[in-house]
């Protein structure tokens, strides 16, 4: 079994986030993917979600 790894991640500008990311070479799925979250794919283990600081906040109330 491949182990997966989920790396969340608070962002102030999700928009400019995606691009820099994609600019790395990741690619957006959407299924997981709204306005205040993206889940962006390095490969099948890799995976980056992307976090407004609102949606951080429903995780988590440690500081950013």
């Amino acid at each position: 079994m491949t182990r997966m790894i989920f790396v969340n991640l608070p962002v102030a500008d999700l928009a400019a986030s995606m691009a820099f990311y994609e600019a790395l070479g990741f690619e957006n799925n959407p299924t997981f993917t709204d306005d205040t979250a993206a889940c962006m794919v390095l490969s099948e283990a890799i995976h980056v979600m992307l976090l407004t600081h609102d949606k951080w906040r429903v995780f988590t109330d440690r500081p950013i």
